[in-house]
């Protein structure tokens, strides 16, 4: 974990880890890996500090360490941190927030 924890995303970046795809359907029969659809969703594990508008003013992420958000189908820079693959996405790209 040192070098995830030494790791920070610069300007509106956020680092998300996706959420696992499920290999078994409800009723308990495994599925193949060609019928895992893509993982749409994922823990932020880091972000940048934001980003600086014409005034000079910074406006933050609107995301925190934490938060479960919905990703785009296609996007994101590919990372492997520590036996983990992480992507890195910008915060505009995010589709929103889930709430508990």
């Amino acid at each position: 974990m040192a070098a995830l924890r030494n790791f920070k995303p610069l300007f509106d970046r956020v680092l998300i880890e996706k959420f696992a795809a499920a290999t078994k359907s409800k009723g308990g029969v495994l599925l193949p890996e060609a019928s895992l659809g893509k993982v749409l969703k994922g823990t932020v594990v880091a972000t940048g500090p934001g980003n600086v508008n014409e005034k000079g003013d910074l406006i933050p992420t609107s995301v925190k360490v934490g938060d479960k958000v919905m990703l785009p189908e296609y996007g994101g820079t590919k990372l492997n941190m520590e036996d983990k693959e992480l992507y890195l996405y910008r915060d505009g790209d995010l589709l929103g927030v889930f709430t508990d």
